[in-house]
C-alpha cells in the first residue's frame, strides 16, 4: 500500500524509551507525526511547517507542559 509519505526519514527523540515514543519526518514541506508502536502502519498526524514552528514555540515556551 502506498501512502504520501513514503520515502520519508522518520526520526524520535534521543529519550525514547519502550514505554512510548513519537517519531516525526520532514517531507515535501509538511511534518508528520506517528506513534512508533505502530511500526509504521498506523495514522500521520500532518502539520504545516508553520503549524510546527507555532507548536515548537509554544513548547520551549513550557505553555504545553503537564500539571503538576
Amino acid at each position: 500500500m502506498s501512502s504520501e509519505w513514503d520515502g520519508a526519514a522518520w526520526f524520535k527523540s534521543g529519550d525514547s524509551n519502550d514505554h512510548g515514543c513519537v517519531e516525526i519526518a520532514f517531507h515535501e514541506g509538511r511534518v508528520g507525526v506517528r506513534d512508533t508502536k505502530d511500526n509504521g502502519s498506523g495514522p500521520v498526524l500532518a502539520f504545516t511547517e508553520h503549524e510546527w514552528e507555532c507548536f515548537l514555540s509554544g513548547a520551549k515556551k513550557c505553555e504545553f507542559d503537564l500539571p503538576r
